[in-house]
């Protein structure tokens, strides 16, 4: 079964590489929130951040830092905002992180919740349930 990530990252169609190493591969967004909105994909299909190993999840996070520094550099952004979108919130079947560029008054907005369950209620639980795990 053919994989669009895994095409995109290994190079079997044409993308704008701005860092690869044999693990990950970094290119531009083919529509970018802003200038130098990057992608990281792992080379090898994952689907999911839980399926990375531990030198795949390395490379993916020095490969975020990498590409934070490059951005800075180069474009001056007031910020970077770095997002992986997990299950039915992907776009793709193969796990990619975004590196974006922001910039004061871009429109980018991480809005609050539409689910009114009063989480903020139950902080102590929450964090005893995931100690368990």
């Amino acid at each position: 079964m053919s994989c669009l990530g895994c095409d995109l990252a290994n190079a079997k169609l044409p993308v704008h590489t701005v860092y690869e190493d044999e693990l990950v591969s970094c290119f531009l967004d083919i529509d970018p929130f802003n200038e130098g909105h990057t992608l990281i994909l792992p080379k090898r299909h994952v689907k999911e951040l839980t399926e990375l190993t531990h030198e795949e999840t390395l490379a993916v996070m020095d490969a975020a830092k990498m590409i934070s520094e490059k951005l800075n550099t180069c474009l001056k952004p007031d910020g970077i905002t770095i997002n992986q979108n997990g299950g039915k919130f992907s776009d793709l079947t193969h796990l990619h992180m975004h590196v974006i560029p922001r910039y004061e008054n871009d429109g980018f907005t991480w809005s609050e919740s539409t689910i009114q369950d009063s989480a903020h209620k139950r902080l102590a639980e929450t964090a005893e349930k995931l100690l368990r795990v």
